[in-house]
């Protein structure tokens, strides 16, 4: 099976194709984003491609469309989700890849998370 192919076992694919209930925060054609079940932060969820994509080591030359319009998206939600703009507010972007860099879902996704301190740890 290719890393493309969506996996029966992987539970963002269902929560994305909505047979695992989640709290939506943004669904089109290719991505879904929905809050992260154990928040580290006030306002904190992930975004995910749609199709399975393991992780960013799997990313390819053909996967930059994808993962620029997540990118773009990510302000946009976070601003919608209740973070406060730059330079005041923000938010941080975070990838987890494989298991050195804490991947715990073999699906790529982004988590977003923002709103006021103390939760940022350093």
């Amino acid at each position: 099976m290719s890393t493309l192919d969506k996996l029966d076992n992987c539970i963002f694919c269902k929560i994305a194709q909505g047979l695992i209930p989640s709290r939506k925060v943004y669904e089109d054609d290719e991505i879904f984003a929905f809050d992260d079940i154990h928040p580290l932060a006030p306002v904190h969820f992930l975004i995910i491609p749609k199709m399975h994509l393991v992780s960013m080591a799997h990313v390819g030359p053909e996967h930059g469309a994808l993962l620029g319009r997540i990118l773009l998206l990510a302000p946009q939600l976070a601003l919608a989700q209740g973070c406060r703009p730059y330079p005041e507010g923000g938010f941080r972007i975070l990838t987890n890849t494989g298991a050195e860099g804490g991947q715990e879902v073999q699906h790529l996704h982004i988590h977003v998370m923002g709103g006021p301190r103390p939760w940022l740890k350093r």
